[in-house]
């Protein structure tokens, strides 16, 4: 049997803000938290209250001048959950699959579209 690694995308470790967005029940939740790494299919983070696998997720950061050398750029990721690690004591560390981006125009907060709808 041969080992196949789900992680094909490089892996940065970057610490960036994302505001992070999923529904719970009737309501919509909205939490700041900041990356632990991040590729171009996923990332991973902490969060004080974990949220459950397959809960689809939107993601709201901006992206650096330093790694898109074109000046901060803001981007709308959609995706799920993929790992919920509760640890007792500490926040959950959670995995989670980026599906769909979308790079926006405006430098302040858009209004969510989309996967939580």
């Amino acid at each position: 049997m041969s080992f196949i690694e789900r992680r094909r995308a490089h892996r940065f470790e970057l610490q960036l803000p994302v505001t992070i967005r999923w529904r719970d029940g009737d309501e919509v939740r909205e939490a700041l938290v900041v990356s632990e790494d991040i590729s171009s299919n996923g990332i991973y983070f902490m969060l004080r209250a974990g949220i459950k696998e397959d809960t689809p997720i939107e993601l709201e950061m901006i992206l650096p001048h330093e790694i898109t050398l074109a000046g901060p750029l803001r981007v709308r990721c959609f995706g799920r959950i993929r790992r919920c690690e509760l640890r007792e004591g500490t926040d959950a560390a959670m995995a989670a699959t980026i599906e769909k981006y979308e790079f926006l125009r405006r430098a302040h907060k858009v209004p969510a579209q989309g996967a939580l709808s």
